[in-house]
């Protein structure tokens, strides 16, 4: 990469006498190419100072440029323009000669067949107009979710989980709005709030869940929409307890017209009780349970039930003429979730995460190393140190792991700093501790290295 400028060299060239029309200016630049990945902005001192502004609006444009992924501020090295790089996503990492244990994915033996399934589906013509919930799953749907939440709801149907959280924070919030999310942070949840330009603001997550102190800071900071994880937090694995549930509610009870996210993504393969955060009497709501940990990630469908208000707004992004997941999808998904060998085989596969990630937890903490695999498809792991030294050193020894850092929603913040995700349920026993070895003198050079700085 070519040298970067130096902030003084593109101070005279940006613009403006408030927030907007300054942010406005560098990304016009950045748009002509007159400012470059890895160009340092002006400190926010000099450039108030050079416009005749209060440094409160220049500070406001530099977030708003962060907020939108044009720049990014790393404390001594300022404001610096960012990079095509893409951000970090789930799944395996194309190109690598390593054994990927980063990717998050459920285990392909543990999905069901879908040749059977198919053999199954009797589609039909679904036209224009015509209802985009088809009644096989909605009927089952309905019963799942009455079960754990017996107020009345209207059900929608999106393309997975990640749209139809995109597509409720969009019926509710413009640039601009806070949302709370947990911190660490499930890596949809931090793109989707970056690229829809609105403020994310960080609620820490510990080993029961969502903090109570984290939510009211979020709620007081005007957020206008929280979205959490109920239980199999990604990448922590933790759950809600219900002691933590009702902490929550009472703390939400202020504020009735906020709408709840719940992305329970596990659901079926849990092993952990659902306890919800959203109260009976809260007004604005949504439960997602996706079907992609269990039926797989390619069946691309989520049922959400939801408030009246929030159902009827979700609706008008679910246009029937264009946006409806297929029925032909749906009716496949709704005749494997009735069938009761695959019903066997989730409850099984739900039993495999848990022993496979329990069992490595274990294998570590013989070795005196900590980590936690409550719930879910991952395990994260504390390597008390700098985890880019960690997993350059597992690298060395063949595999290829995620840095916890990714998952923070404050980009300079320290979550996940000293943590790992790994996705090990798939290893056999001698690959199990082989990583387990590896990992563990990995991480004491790790620590060796930073006793010795």
């Amino acid at each position: 990469m070519a040298q970067a400028r130096d902030r003084d060299d593109v101070s005279d060239r940006i613009a403006g006498s408030t927030a907007a029309e300054i942010s406005e200016s560098v990304r016009d630049l950045v748009d002509r190419g007159e400012l470059a990945p890895g160009d340092h902005l002006p400190s926010v001192r000099a450039l108030a100072a050079r416009l005749g502004v209060n440094r409160n609006t220049v500070l406001a444009a530099y977030r708003s440029l962060v907020t939108a992924r044009i720049a990014i501020t790393g404390g001594r090295t300022g404001t610096t323009v960012l990079g095509p790089a893409q951000n970090p996503d789930e799944g395996f990492t194309a190109g690598t000669v390593l054994r990927d244990i980063g990717s998050g994915n459920p285990d392909a033996a543990h999905l069901p067949g879908l040749a059977a399934a198919f053999a199954g589906v009797e589609p039909a013509h679904v036209l224009y107009g015509e209802s985009v919930i088809d009644p096989a799953l909605a009927e089952w749907a309905t019963e799942w979710i009455a079960a754990d939440h017996p107020r009345p709801f209207r059900l929608s149907i999106t393309a997975g989980a990640v749209d139809a959280v995109e597509r409720l924070l969009a019926q509710s919030l413009v640039q601009g709005d806070r949302v709370g999310l947990e911190d660490p942070c499930f890596l949809s949840s931090i793109h989707t709030a970056r690229l829809a330009g609105y403020a994310p603001v960080a609620i820490p997550v510990d080993r029961e869940g969502m903090t109570v102190e984290g939510l009211r800071t979020a709620l007081e900071s005007g957020a206008r929409a929280i979205v959490c994880t109920p239980r199999a937090h990604n990448p922590t694995g933790v759950g809600i307890t219900a002691a933590r549930a009702m902490a929550l509610r009472e703390v939400l009870a202020e504020h009735p017209h906020v709408l709840i996210v719940e992305d329970d993504h596990f659901s079926l393969l849990s092993t952990t009780p659902y306890s919800s955060i959203i109260a009976p009497t809260h007004h604005r709501w949504a439960l997602v349970r996706s079907v992609s940990k269990f039926l797989g990630p390619d069946m691309r469908l989520a049922v959400t039930a939801s408030d009246p208000v929030t159902a009827n707004r979700l609706a008008l992004r679910l246009s029937p003429g264009t946006m409806w997941v297929s029925h032909v999808m749906q009716r496949l998904a709704a005749g494997m979730l009735r069938d009761t060998a695959t019903q066997n085989l989730i409850a099984d596969s739900g039993a495999h995460y848990a022993a496979r990630n329990r069992a490595f937890v274990a294998l570590l903490a013989e070795r005196g190393v900590h980590a936690q695999g409550d719930d879910g498809l991952n395990v994260w792991v504390d390597v008390q140190g700098d985890t880019a030294e960690a997993a350059r050193r597992l690298a060395l020894r063949g595999w290829l792991a995620r840095s916890g850092a990714e998952f923070a929603l404050d980009p300079d913040g320290s979550t996940g700093d000293s943590h790992l995700r790994l996705t090990v349920h798939d290893l056999d026993d001698a690959d199990t501790q082989r990583l387990v070895d590896d990992l563990a003198t990995a991480i004491a050079g790790v620590r060796a290295t930073g006793e010795g700085a």
